[in-house]
């Protein structure tokens, strides 16, 4: 059993949390603490940021921050011990940090089903397998 668990979720993306959720839940048992997770990506080269509105990226962390709330409330049972986390940059990068802040003893993620370029699992999933300090485990959806 691993006491706290960090599963990183993408809103829009139903197969990031649908498998994933109930893996996490079984994983931590009764006493589970869960952070739940999701990532705004960065504009990546500052040259992109020119073409948003001042306060752009402000207001979107805001609403992905109410919108995790709310899937918060649906989705995990009560009595869990949740904490919502709105994460800003690369994906993978953003994951493995959260982890190591966080000191959770394990990640739980959806991997989607491989293309061709990125086969057996996505590359945030790989990415994360391959340098976070915690166990991963990856659930297919």
């Amino acid at each position: 059993m691993f006491n706290t668990i960090l599963l990183p979720i993408d809103l829009s993306d139903e197969t990031t949390w649908a498998a994933a959720l109930p893996a996490a839940l079984r994983l931590g048992g009764d006493d589970i603490v869960l952070h739940v997770a999701t990532v705004l990506p960065d504009f990546g080269m500052s040259v992109v940021g020119s073409f948003f509105r001042e306060g752009y990226e402000e207001g979107a962390l805001h609403e992905m921050g109410s919108h995790l709330a709310a899937w918060v409330d649906a989705h995990v049972p009560e009595g869990v011990e949740v904490h919502p986390h709105v994460l800003h940059g690369r994906v993978y990068d953003e994951i493995i940090k959260a982890g190591e802040k966080l000191n959770v003893d394990a990640i739980v993620l959806a991997s989607h089903r491989p293309e061709l370029s990125d086969y057996l699992l996505g590359p945030n999933a790989a990415r994360v397998v391959r340098h976070a300090r915690q166990s991963v485990f990856v659930v297919r959806g």
